[in-house]
């Protein structure tokens, strides 16, 4: 008899900077190379299905948004009933500003990224979590995100501003997280900051980290 596969539903949208569709196809291809069935969405409507619990994980891609109560209670509940939830930068983190349950959830929201591309460096904080194994520091070229992050977040990469960009001195020596694990309810949620578009996943540590992320929040 053949093993039941592990569901995932991908819901993305919003600001189309972000090249949701084409990162969405990319976590996607990730998962169901990970034995997942993995459904694409196009809507918030999705958090409306009262099949949404059955569902080992939720991936979101959805940048500066609005979501309806319902949808939003949908999403609250599923997570905290035990679905995993994922995603990275501003599709899951900068989603829906004016929903502060929303950003309990996930444990942080997008403020600034000074400068706007840039190079930067991110450092492995917990080496011994599965999800950081193998990966030491590593640069990139991309945003870096400046967030307001929750204190219960298990921080597992961090980045460092210098204060050299977007005339933002004051925050020279700013250490924020860039990857984090946490719980919600009986759910797991994975963020991490890395992957403004598409092509910043080509750098091998994002991609392993937010591949490795989503794998740990599925049921």
């Amino acid at each position: 008899m053949s093993k039941t596969k592990k569901k995932a539903l991908i819901v993305h949208g919003g600001w189309e900077g972000h090249e949701p569709k084409q990162i969405s196809g990319i976590l996607a291809d990730r998962l169901r190379g990970s034995g997942f069935e993995v459904q694409m969405s196009d809507s918030l409507d999705s958090y409306l299905d009262p099949s949404l619990g059955e569902n080992s994980l939720i991936v979101q891609h959805v940048t500066m948004a609005t979501i309806a109560k319902p949808q939003l209670q949908g999403l609250l509940a599923a997570v905290r009933g035990g679905v995993g939830l994922a995603g990275l930068h501003g599709g899951l983190c900068d989603s829906f500003r004016l929903e502060t349950e929303y950003q309990f959830m996930c444990g942080g929201q997008w403020v600034a990224h000074p400068g706007n591309i840039i190079d930067y460096t991110v450092d492995v904080m917990d080496p011994t979590d599965p999800i950081m194994a193998g990966i030491g520091t590593f640069r990139m070229r991309s945003e870096q995100y400046y967030m307001h992050v929750d204190p219960s977040n298990h921080v597992l990469a961090t980045t460092t501003f210098t204060g050299e960009h977007g005339n933002a001195d004051w925050i020279a020596g700013c250490v924020m997280p860039v990857a984090w694990k946490r719980t919600y309810g009986q759910g797991r949620v994975f963020y991490s900051s890395l992957g403004h578009v598409a092509k910043d996943l080509e750098t091998p540590e994002a991609l392993t980290i937010i591949t490795r992320g989503m794998l740990w929040a599925a049921r």
